[in-house]
């Protein structure tokens, strides 16, 4: 099931489905410019109740998250839901959502876009198991919010085909990327990011070839975690019920999208958690896999290296250094469209339409 796009006018619902940063008074200011980002793009921006009650609370309650989550799409004025930003135990608000038959029909019966990315790949994984399309992508803190007087070009530039009717996409490499902030106080009010001229673009580290698949995938260390629960012990068990990780046979048809943290996860680690993807013969299954650009570049020569050992004697291409994810600027990914991706030439193409076309109202004429 596909979203309807964006018009002028839509409401755009935020929401704390993991970290409870939305509702800290350190960032009253930056939420301050998000919603004026939000309605200067013509949209009509609401937070959900309970995603303002603060770190402590929400993490307390994750019944309070999954609720926000089931009113934004129980109310058919919002065309668009936005995770306000990552963490790391949104999994916990899966069972109220995937045991609630109330939730999950008007899921497929009122499709909305859903935007989100790092531990927000958990509630990318439930929706797709619903059967919703959803996007990883910007979200309100990280992209919106930005300091800034206005938005990241790149990151911009994609936010707003949410509102194009799209038959096709390219995804191409940004000709900058941006250091993360170290002061998001209100001194930064106005402030430009760091800027570095690209260097590498797309970088074809194994295999060769034409591929097509249809796209799935998110943050490596979240990934990890619904796999083996190194974070939270009951994590596999809630993945397994409600089967968020797909069968081999549904990996066969598809394009991998993977990408690393914030946390900087170290190039050891990141083989850990490739090799356990080896293991289940993931890697091994998929039509091809994109790898996103690594967080301020750290660990950029080693990570390649990690993947070229680990690949080396798998057949499936692999292209890194692409602009989704953590990294600044990011644009977004739609889960289950179809992919084309030439990895000779490090181009990659969205072939089926990203959004469902707008129902027409016809007259009876009476004789």
């Amino acid at each position: 099931m596909r979203p309807y796009k964006l018009k002028l006018g839509d409401k755009v619902a935020i929401v704390s489905l993991s970290n409870g940063t939305l509702g800290e008074e350190f960032v009253k200011h930056e939420i301050e410019i998000g919603l004026e980002r939000l309605k200067s793009f013509g949209l009509n921006p609401i937070i959900m109740p309970n995603s303002m009650k603060g770190i402590q609370y929400l993490k307390e309650h994750p019944e309070a998250r999954a609720e926000d989550l089931k009113r934004a799409f129980m109310d058919k004025s919002i065309k668009m839901i936005m995770t306000a930003i990552g963490g790391d135990d949104t999994y916990k608000i899966i069972p109220y959502l995937m045991e609630d038959n109330e939730f999950i029909t008007e899921v497929r019966n009122n499709p909305k876009i859903f935007t989100g990315f790092s531990d927000t790949t958990v509630n990318h994984f439930m929706f797709n198991k619903i059967g919703l399309s959803t996007f990883y992508g910007p979200a309100f803190l990280v992209d919106i919010c930005e300091l800034d007087k206005n938005m990241l070009s790149y990151t911009e530039k994609y936010f707003l085909l949410y509102f194009e009717n799209l038959k096709k996409l390219k995804i191409e490499s940004s000709p900058v990327w941006y250091l993360d902030r170290t002061d998001y106080s209100k001194n930064s009010i106005g402030i430009p990011r760091i800027l570095c001229e690209e260097k590498y673009g797309f970088e074809l580290l194994n295999g060769t070839g034409v591929r097509r698949g249809k796209l799935f995938g998110g943050c490596l260390e979240s990934i990890y975690d619904l796999l083996v629960g190194e974070r939270y012990g009951d994590e596999v068990e809630i993945s397994n019920k409600y089967n968020l990780i797909p069968s081999l046979n549904e990996f066969k048809e598809k394009i991998l999208f993977l990408e690393t943290s914030e946390e900087k996860t170290s190039p050891q680690k990141l083989e850990t958690i490739l090799m356990e993807l080896k293991k289940r013969e993931i890697l091994s299954n998929v039509q091809g896999i994109i790898i996103g650009k690594p967080y301020d570049e750290v660990y950029y020569d080693e990570y390649k290296m990690v993947y070229k050992n680990v690949f080396s004697d798998l057949d499936t291409p692999l292209l890194y250094n692409i602009n989704f994810g953590h990294a600044y600027p990011r644009c977004f990914i739609p889960y289950d469209a179809l992919a084309v991706i030439d990895f000779d030439n490090k181009k990659i193409r969205i072939s089926s339409e990203i959004f469902a076309e707008e129902k027409k109202l016809s007259k009876k004429i009476g004789k």
